[in-house]
């Protein structure tokens, strides 16, 4: 009887320290999904920002174009001035 007891201890010890190795193991799971998912949604939303720039220098451009294209006409029309003028 005394030798089945510690058999029982000793499987009760063995099965305590499995059950905490397997504990260990589920929160450190449980951490790198919850990291993943951060990581995940920091790049959807360095994704978004980086659109977003994107968008804001396709504007710029789009008017630094305009500005360009009058700046141009602008000065045509004032060589043909100074071209008509020095006739």
């Amino acid at each position: 009887v005394l030798e089945f007891k510690k058999i029982v201890d000793t499987l009760i010890e063995k099965t305590e320290e499995y059950s905490k190795h397997v504990e260990q193991a589920r929160l450190k799971s449980i951490g790198a999904k919850n990291m993943l998912k951060s990581v995940s949604k920091y790049r959807e939303f360095e994704k978004q920002q980086l659109q977003a720039l994107i968008k804001e220098k396709m504007i710029e451009l789009d008017r630094l174009r305009s500005e360009y294209e009058s700046l141009q006409k602008t000065e045509r029309e004032q060589s043909e001035k100074i071209e008509h003028l020095s006739l």
